[in-house]
């Protein structure tokens, strides 16, 4: 019998759903989950969601949180709460984000990452199925390196370069998201350019390169390739350890019959070893940063993006609960 492109992919790579929509979750049934703030503020308008939001309303009037506090502890549950529904269907782990806002602030990121995981504790949830999501910034990959060796565990998102993820590799983080479709939407509007092959795609080629990086160097980091735009996309990384995928594109493969064969594996990575990995310090990490465009433009604007999603959240529940706009700064 012939098998999806799905069915076959999961043999290569562990899928996880790029999602907060539980009834996607119940439909694709991955092992592990991946929100972030635009997925949860998109979760948070289903109505089937309501009870969820208000449940952490009151829990946060409970705890004596008050006006803007009030919002951002809300959120805080809200996030947690929609994480503990996911991992009541999945068996796996699922990953939720610190706010973004703190994306350059070291201690406070480590105290918020802190206060989520104090949460799941509260709803019984074990801390190793949990990832805390972090940026990475260098501050954020050295509030990674401070959590991990605590035992916390971190996924550090908005990864556009290998100077970001050697950086990840030396702070010892278990997973990074390395993304796709925005370094192939960055390109095709920087050299005006429609579309690539997926052999030239830059996106897959750029996770291609870290992968066989960490692998070449024994590096123990797992590598889930992130924000694909298409079925092509995800299945030019077929053997990559983790790729997280939108419920829309899981259904395209689920209906997809091709053959899928890996695109990436160990021995491929052992055929090019070149040089030892040596840490990154902070000023090269700024430099390599700095340099790159590409990276400098998509890991600042994702940040943004993320910030105005959770505003866009706590613009929605001042309404729906009837708070006083002005009282935000």
């Amino acid at each position: 019998m012939t098998q999806s492109a799905l069915d076959q992919l999961k043999r290569l790579t562990t899928i996880v759903a790029d999602s907060g929509d539980l009834n996607a979750i119940q439909q694709f049934r991955p092992l592990d989950a991946t929100t972030n703030p635009s997925l949860i503020t998109a979760a948070a308008q289903q109505p089937e969601n309501r009870e969820l939001i208000e449940d952490a309303y009151a829990q946060a009037k409970q705890e004596g949180y008050q006006l803007d506090q009030l919002v951002e502890r809300t959120i805080d549950i809200l996030t947690v709460k929609l994480g503990v529904e996911i991992l009541n269907i999945i068996e796996g782990r699922v990953s939720t984000e610190v706010d973004a806002a703190l994306s350059y602030n070291t201690e406070e990121t480590i105290a918020k990452a802190k206060e989520l995981l104090a949460l799941y504790h509260d709803y019984g949830i074990d801390q190793n199925r949990i990832l805390i999501k972090i940026a990475s910034t260098w501050e954020g990959i050295q509030a990674a390196k401070a959590l991990e060796a605590e035992g916390i565990h971190c996924n550090l998102t908005l990864l556009f370069g290998l100077h970001q993820a050697k950086a990840c590799a030396d702070a010892k983080v278990t997973l990074i998201s390395p993304f796709v479709g925005r370094i192939l939407d960055w390109f095709k509007k920087a050299e005006n350019i429609e579309s690539y092959p997926i052999d030239k795609d830059p996106g897959v080629l750029s996770v291609k390169e870290i992968y066989h990086y960490y692998k070449q160097h024994h590096i123990k980091t797992e590598v889930m390739g992130a924000s694909f735009r298409s079925v092509d996309q995800v299945l030019g990384l077929a053997g990559c350890d983790l790729l997280t995928v939108a419920p829309n594109l899981l259904e395209k493969l689920g209906q997809d019959m091709r053959v899928v064969e890996a695109q990436l594996n160990n021995e491929h990575a052992q055929t090019d070893l070149d040089q030892p990995h040596e840490e990154i310090s902070k000023a090269e990490f700024k430099q390599q940063l700095e340099s790159d465009l590409m990276a400098f433009q998509l890991l600042q604007g994702g940040i943004d993006g993320f910030i105005k999603a959770r505003e866009q959240l706590a613009l929605l529940l001042r309404q729906s609960f009837g708070l006083d706009a002005d009282f935000i700064d």
